[in-house]
């Protein structure tokens, strides 16, 4: 097995607000996996919560991991739980383990979510809004939406100023979306108290609200069967769900869960969290991080059987190194390339 590594930086359109801060870019690890003259291709998006908070670090783990254990021998399900077993950080494995999946359908000369025996992607992806100024939202809104094909937009909320910050946001998104005909959903990122999120769900669930993503931070689940008692709209986890351990933990008091290959280790992690939603009656989404579009792509062969998708970290780059998706009518659909469809565009090449 001969791996490669490319850093590349991805510079965001627009810098992306949320409740713990801004981020204009970010500097994400590629792989190359090499075996029987068939090449894989993999992305890495660092992040402190998934282990690794820098390329070097996630470097160094996956150089370490790969040297020190004989992985031709084992299933791609082996790697990700010997990974998992040696603290090989989550992100890191993510990377790792897109490659190895994207050598595999290669290698079978199918595209992956053929291979996988998942259906063809259909459900439109949300495009997301960041926490600003209702004065910006009012001139975004618009450069997102007009011509795009997006049909829904994903609010994030929790804002450190409080809800009467968050209130006004969602007012004007609303307004600014309303010719256009989209939903509208939440994504609070963790930044509401249970008496803030009681009073924020009600609120936008007057207002047509689709479903409200991860209301209390991350550490604060214990809150969560008080919000699910009388919720009036779905719930779904993010931050709280990395795992599928997490999913199996906090069923009983959510609707869904967003899966990230960055969180979970991958598309390995990604199809077992799958498995434990249709499980418990879950609803599904498939979500991203700061990921180009050979990432998206890997993560797009999985959205044929989920309820939700947010598959839009590529469309907010300037430019996007990667070649992999196109937006179908608001669909991210992965090219209909064996493997994840997806590699580097050819000034970035290895």
């Amino acid at each position: 097995m001969q791996i490669q590594y490319k850093t590349i930086h991805l510079k965001k359109r627009f810098a992306l607000a949320i409740s713990r801060g801004v981020t204009n870019g970010t500097d994400n690890l590629f792989l190359a996996i090499t075996m029987q003259d068939i090449t894989g291709f993999g992305e890495m998006s660092p992040g402190r919560t998934e282990g690794a908070d820098s390329v070097e670090s996630a470097q160094t783990a996956l150089e370490s991991f790969t040297a020190d254990n004989d992985l031709e021998a084992l299933s791609v399900d082996a790697i990700h739980d010997l990974a998992l077993e040696q603290q090989v950080p989550a992100c890191a494995i993510a990377g790792l383990d897109i490659a190895l999946w994207d050598w595999l359908a290669r290698k079978n000369a199918q595209p992956l979510y053929q291979m996988l025996g998942f259906p063809r992607p259909k459900v439109p992806t949300s495009v997301t809004v960041g926490i600003n100024p209702p004065e910006v939202l009012k001139e975004r809104v618009p450069l997102l939406l007009e011509g795009t094909g997006v049909r829904s937009l994903k609010l994030k909320l929790g804002s450190p100023e409080g809800i009467e910050v968050d209130q006004a946001m969602y007012a004007q998104v609303a307004e600014s979306a309303r010719a256009y005909g989209v939903s509208l959903r939440v994504d609070a990122n963790g930044g509401w108290d249970v008496a803030a999120a009681k009073t924020m769900m009600r609120w936008i669930a007057e207002r047509g609200a689709d479903y409200v993503e991860q209301p209390l931070e991350q550490g604060a689940e214990d809150g969560l069967p008080e919000l699910f008692r009388d919720r009036p709209l779905p719930i779904l986890i993010d931050e709280s769900c990395h795992f599928v351990d997490d999913a199996n933990r906090w069923a009983h008091c959510v609707d869904g869960v967003n899966i990230k290959m960055m969180k979970c280790g991958g598309i390995t992690g990604a199809l077992r969290i799958i498995a434990a939603a249709k499980e418990h009656g879950l609803k599904i989404m498939v979500g991203c991080m700061g990921e180009s579009s050979m990432s998206i792509a890997a993560a797009a062969a999985l959205t044929g059987l989920a309820d939700h998708v947010d598959l839009d970290s590529h469309l907010n780059l300037d430019p996007d190194p990667s070649l992999g998706t196109r937006l179908l009518e608001g669909v991210v659909v992965p090219l209909a390339n064996p493997g994840h469809g997806a590699t580097l565009k050819p000034e970035y090449a290895w």
